[in-house]
């Protein structure tokens, strides 16, 4: 961690974070028999994976886990996904990212959802930034950031575990 690093959410800022998220989809989808989670590699899916823990301590619906592999340098590349597209027909979706900070991720991760027909599609992210540049948005958040363009937000899970602004 360099000087200019600052720290906006520690270890158990996240974990309480992740928890009113999962509250929040939880409210959302209370009617749900089966939700399906699909995290965006690599962050996403560890992200993704702590919400789901929460939702199963706190409800019935049977959460399916899914990962969305996008090329974030280049994401017009095809989309990977770890499961067949078929099993989130007629269901609803909530893709989760780390940050969602222009939009290109996302956009391009939910275009792959178009060809079927869904319930609902909702996103999920930690963080939350202001520089969009396709018509996307955070519908379960934890944190909104009002950052520069040139300032960066890394998100570390595990050692170090922490939101960082740099």
């Amino acid at each position: 961690m360099s000087n200019k690093e600052n720290k906006i959410m520690d270890a158990t800022d996240i974990h309480k974070t992740v928890k009113r998220i999962a509250y929040q989809i939880y409210e959302t989808h209370f009617k749900e028999k089966q939700l399906v989670l699909a995290g965006v590699a690599y962050n996403g899916v560890i992200l993704a994976k702590r919400i789901q823990e929460e939702l199963e301590k706190i409800s019935q619906i049977e959460v399916i886990s899914m990962e969305i592999i996008v090329d974030k340098k280049n994401p017009i590349n095809q989309v990977v996904l770890s499961k067949a597209l078929d099993i989130c027909k007629n269901k609803s979706v909530v893709v989760v990212d780390d940050v969602l900070n222009t939009g290109s991720t996302l956009i391009y991760a939910v275009t792959h959802f178009l060809s079927i027909q869904l319930k609902k599609f909702q996103t999920a992210v930690l963080v939350n930034r202001n520089h969009k540049n396709f018509p996307i948005k955070g519908d379960f958040k934890g944190i909104s950031l009002s950052t520069s363009v040139k300032e960066h937000i890394d998100v570390k899970f595990g050692e170090n575990e922490g939101v960082y602004l740099s």
